[in-house]
């Protein structure tokens, strides 16, 4: 396999070509490191520097690839309300380069980071795919037009588009106050033992450990039978915000925290109906979030000395 990933540079992406590496699969990665750092390329990786909203940086893709694993763009919700154009162009802008790309390369799929974004606010009760789409910040709206730009392309360019929840584990940026609940809390713990919640103790989220997610991304890059699906990527386990403080608690013993404050387009609560992506994908059980949290903690510790 040849695979290009965009967002090589991040979380997620430098995971991802981590494992494709360790498949003996070649890697070509792209990032324009606005987020990502150079530090998280993997060794074996090719790199090709730029913005995948610039036409310039697909031309220096190469000419041909068996798929196109798309993690590169911006991922907060809130600081897509800071510029909404940027937004736009960091994330359906460059999908839609990305599809015109793929599509000369003659590669068999694109997978694709959508998210649950998309969603809105849907109540109480875990989430399917094919529930009403109201996102409710500029990053949802965006993510959504790009599912759709990959339906109207999906004959010539076969597509796996997934709706990722709370993605978290080691290697999540603990610099970024904006973006990951899971790191922004711990970082909080770590160097001054109170977290801030914006939010309500009871809000509900579906959080999923990077490890599960890499292994999501492997199988639909593998299998024809995925293609031109739109999957929901969480676990399907309902875990309010107090839960997860009381998990981080656990692994960091004397902590405290407070609520104080609101994120613009948050959403209240949201977590996954997994059935159409095990079934797709025949995928195992996910890791327990004690498990996952205690993992994290462990290299977080590490990274804060």
């Amino acid at each position: 396999m040849k695979v290009v990933i965009t967002g090589v540079g991040g979380f997620i992406g430098s995971h991802l070509a981590r494992r494709c590496l360790a498949k003996g699969w070649e890697v070509i990665g792209v990032d324009d490191f606005s987020n990502g750092k150079r530090s998280n390329v993997p060794e074996g990786a090719a790199l090709i520097e730029g913005d995948l909203a610039l036409a310039d940086t697909c031309r220096r893709l190469p000419a041909r690839c068996d798929a196109v694993l798309h993690l590169a763009g911006q991922s907060s919700g809130e600081i897509s309300f800071d510029d909404p154009v940027a937004d736009l162009n960091k994330n359906t802008v460059s999908t839609l380069n990305l599809i015109r790309y793929g599509i000369s390369a003659q590669a068999n799929r694109l997978v694709y980071a959508s998210s649950m974004s998309v969603y809105g606010d849907q109540g109480d009760g875990a989430v399917a795919e094919d529930a009403r789409c109201r996102p409710l910040s500029c990053y949802g709206v965006g993510k959504l037009a790009a599912e759709e730009y990959l339906r109207i392309f999906a004959p010539d360019l076969p597509f796996v588009a997934f709706r990722m929840f709370n993605v978290y584990g080691p290697g999540q940026d603990l610099d970024n106050m904006r973006q990951g609940m899971v790191s922004i809390f711990l970082a909080q713990a770590l160097r001054t033992g109170r977290i801030q919640v914006k939010g309500s103790l009871e809000r509900f989220r579906d959080f999923i450990a990077v490890e599960d997610v890499v292994n999501a991304w492997v199988a639909a890059a593998e299998r024809a039978d995925a293609d031109n699906r739109i999957l929901n990527l969480g676990t399907g386990i309902r875990t309010t915000v107090g839960s997860l403080l009381e998990a981080i608690g656990a692994c960091l013993p004397g902590i405290a925290w407070y609520c104080e404050g609101s994120t613009q387009g948050d959403q209240s609560g949201i977590y996954a109906d997994p059935a159409r992506l095990r079934q797709t994908l025949g995928l195992g059980q996910p890791m327990a979030l004690t498990d996952g949290i205690g993992r994290f903690a462990a290299w977080a510790r590490t990274q804060e000395g």
